[in-house]
């Protein structure tokens, strides 16, 4: 996992704060893909298909490969493509090895910073670290805060749509702090025990299924609005223990689909 995201942080790392330009992906709105982006993703491609041809590879910037081996890659090269374009250290690269019933290995990893996360939900247990400047230090949530206690974090307040918009409202007029704009290196911080919760809406699998062994590794807890495995994307909320997750999904309830 970590030669892999060595590739991607090679890769992508010298195109930061250098002039990277951007193409549109969407049709309407703004999807950026940049030279960063493509190059990361085809860099772990080239690794996989040398050294685990048989597995399969789903990634956001190119077709997907399917699986011979019931073990599936899912690759986000750049989430937060937004964040890298304005030379924020927000980005995050992300990995994820998932088997029939989910995630079970995976990485986070901020080039710029220097941070990486790795979690496992497999068969030997749950477990996350991170290693920075040659040190490796376990990563553990942080535990006993309710919602009036706690700090949320959401993308962009925006992301939510129709009936989400005003539940979301309620949840940050209850919290004690909001910050925004972090992508995945705000689930990262939920393993890190800086963050309590994220909620976010319009997730796609390679959004979330490197999140899902970080958090839980850590003693977290990743899952849709209404409490259901989360991997493959849509309304996603993150928090640090049960009972913040079971007084966040009764508020989102209203909106959960």
């Amino acid at each position: 996992m970590g030669v892999l995201a060595d590739a991607a942080r090679a890769a992508s790392l010298p195109h930061f704060r250098n002039g990277v330009a951007a193409d549109n992906k969407a049709a309407s709105g703004f999807d950026p893909v940049t030279a960063a982006d493509k190059a990361a993703e085809a860099a772990i491609r080239a690794l996989l298909g040398e050294h685990r041809p048989e597995d399969g590879i789903l990634g956001e910037e190119e077709d997907a490969k399917p699986s011979r081996s019931g073990r599936t890659w899912i690759v986000d090269p750049i989430d937060g493509t937004r964040a890298f374009l304005a030379g924020l250290p927000s980005w995050c690269i992300l990995i994820a090895l998932v088997e029939e019933a989910g995630p079970v290995l995976s990485v986070i990893d901020q080039p710029h910073i220097g941070e990486r996360f790795f979690g496992s939900t497999g068969a030997a247990g749950r477990s996350a670290h991170i290693e920075r400047g040659g040190v490796r230090l376990p990563l553990k949530v942080r535990t006993g805060r309710a919602l009036g206690e706690a700090i949320g974090e959401t993308t962009d307040p925006y992301l939510f749509e129709g009936d989400e918009a005003p539940v979301f409202e309620t949840v940050r007029s209850r919290a004690r702090l909001m910050r925004y704009g972090l992508d995945a290196y705000g689930y990262a911080m939920v393993a890190q025990g800086g963050v309590d919760f994220v909620i976010e809406s319009g997730l796609k699998t390679w959004d979330v299924a490197a999140l899902v062994p970080v958090v839980e590794g850590a003693g977290g807890i990743l899952t849709d609005w209404q409490g259901r495995p989360a991997h493959e994307g849509g309304q996603v909320v993150a928090a640090a223990n049960a009972d913040l997750h079971g007084e966040l999904l009764a508020l989102l309830a209203p909106a959960a689909r």
